[in-house]
């Protein structure tokens, strides 16, 4: 049964940094493009940030490019988004998600993603 457990999420403000970590288990993680989404309250969920199963290969949502980053350890199975310059509107939860890949496939579409974590709570002060 695959588990995706997210931590680091917190209380921080405008400017300030923190990274998020998700950890995997029951799959082969390096077979797994992982990505990153994020929900506001009464908003869909939006894509993050993906990583192909090597870390090779990185996309990210235009409103997140040259301040988030996305990198994998998959020694650890771990997966994770630093966020620098964190704003108020970064304030969500945020969830990893794993889609089992043949190839070096970056994936953005929540609906291709088939395992989710319970998210992580991050809210930016301004």
């Amino acid at each position: 049964q695959v588990q995706l457990v997210e931590s680091g999420g917190g209380l921080v403000q405008a400017g300030d940094s923190l990274t998020l970590t998700c950890t995997a288990s029951g799959l082969s993680f390096s077979n797994y493009t992982m990505g990153w989404f994020r929900q506001a309250p009464g908003k869909e969920r939006n894509f993050v940030a993906s990583i192909t199963r090597t870390g090779r290969g990185t996309e990210y949502n235009d409103s997140v490019k040259g301040r988030f980053t996305v990198s994998r350890d998959n020694a650890k199975s771990t997966v994770y988004l630093q966020m620098t310059s964190l704003k108020p509107e970064d304030t969500a939860v945020y969830y990893c998600a794993a889609r089992f890949t043949i190839h070096e496939y970056l994936i953005t579409e929540p609906g291709r993603f088939g395992d989710w974590g319970r998210g992580t709570q991050v809210t930016v002060s301004s």
